[in-house]
């Protein structure tokens, strides 16, 4: 950790790599952006991905995120799979993913664990194989080699050495790998959004060749996408029992463009659009958020922010406060303390949320 560059302070903690402190990003943003732009430029650049989303005159506009790439013939998207290659976008189709996947044991360490059916049994017997916790089955965890933002504290960056690669699946192989024992889906990475088209085909696949048995639809996602593609998401995750969650990584737009090198306000837009479908399937939740906090950057004021805007859209969405722990480019700020999770806890129920929980607490540390 080091001191501010704009005014010196050395508290709260502040990242080397940023280089100021969040009073400073907010109240000076103008000044000091070109000099964040400059790392996360650094930190894509290094990866091989494009360093900021292409605006390229005459290009073929993609608009499945977003950064609403216009990529040129031979150019590559923001996310690093979206491309034009003989005058048509390649790549992010819905036949083909690049991607890993794996099985996980139930009940996992999912960020809705503590409301979802695979956690808890919420929604048995039609959405829920037992009424505690689903011992016995599992998750098909479907891990996307591509994102649509960048964040500096991504504690998945090993995917971007992989964005371009060639680790195809189709989505009908997807879907044939549920077997009988796989009782959820969940897709994240990275994120889903840039490849959102194969999710919703292997997604439905998969329900069709398990009609009449449960298979839940889950998403983990900046919520970054399309308006088009909301209703499919929704849909899917409604009728089958699944659930969307949430990153609501800060509320002031200027500490999310630091932290995650775009803006939020798509984010808060989509999160504020799946609200409405909350009454439709009180139980299991349809709907969770979760914040990463960050120390020195995501505090106390930025969870009551988000909490409030929660709370007015509906006070019974679960919300989650996950331990931040040092990774990719903020490895120099400590771990989140126990005192600065209660804090947002407290906050977030302050606030008028109902359903507020700390994950990850074997993570907290005790100092800040």
């Amino acid at each position: 950790m080091g001191s501010c560059r704009f005014c010196h302070r050395d508290s709260p903690p502040i990242s080397n790599r940023l280089g100021y402190c969040a009073a400073c990003i907010e109240e000076h943003f103008v000044e000091v952006w070109p000099e964040l732009e400059k790392v996360h430029r650094a930190s894509r650049i290094a990866y091989g991905l494009p360093a900021i989303p292409p605006r390229t005159v005459g290009g073929t506009r993609c608009g499945q995120c977003v950064q609403d790439c216009i990529i040129d013939e031979g150019e590559w998207g923001y996310c690093g799979i979206r491309r034009v290659e003989g005058g048509r976008l390649r790549g992010g189709r819905p036949h083909k993913g690049n991607l890993s996947f794996y099985y996980d044991p139930l009940p996992t360490n999912c960020v809705a664990d503590f409301v979802c059916p695979a956690g808890t049994g919420s929604g048995y017997p039609h959405y829920a194989m037992a009424q505690g916790p689903e011992y016995g089955y599992k998750n098909l965890a479907v891990f996307y080699h591509a994102c649509s933002f960048n964040c500096l504290y991504c504690q998945n960056y090993h995917f971007k050495e992989y964005a371009s690669s060639s680790a195809i699946v189709t989505a009908k192989e997807l879907a044939e790998a549920v077997d009988a024992h796989t009782v959820c889906i969940c897709y994240f990475g990275g994120d889903p959004t840039p490849q959102i088209l194969h999710a919703i085909k292997a997604s439905r696949l998969a329900r069709q060749r398990t009609k009449g048995r449960i298979l839940r639809i889950c998403w983990e996602t900046n919520g970054s996408m399309a308006e088009p593609y909301l209703e499919h998401m929704a849909r899917l995750s409604l009728d089958s029992g699944g659930c969307i969650k949430f990153d609501l990584k800060a509320w002031d737009d200027r500490i999310h463009r630091a932290l995650c090198g775009t803006t939020n306000k798509k984010t808060l837009e989509t999160f504020k659009r799946l609200a409405a479908y909350t009454e439709k399937r009180p139980e299991p939740p349809f709907l969770i958020a979760s914040t990463l906090l960050v120390p020195g950057y995501v505090d106390v004021e930025e969870v009551g922010a988000i909490a409030q805007f929660i709370a007015q859209l509906n006070p019974d969405i679960p919300y989650s406060l996950l331990g931040f722990h040092p990774h990719f480019y903020l490895d120099d700020l400590p771990p989140t303390s126990r005192s600065h999770a209660f804090r947002c806890k407290e906050a977030a129920e302050a606030a008028g949320l109902r359903r507020v929980h700390i994950g990850n607490l074997h993570l907290l540390g005790d100092a800040y």
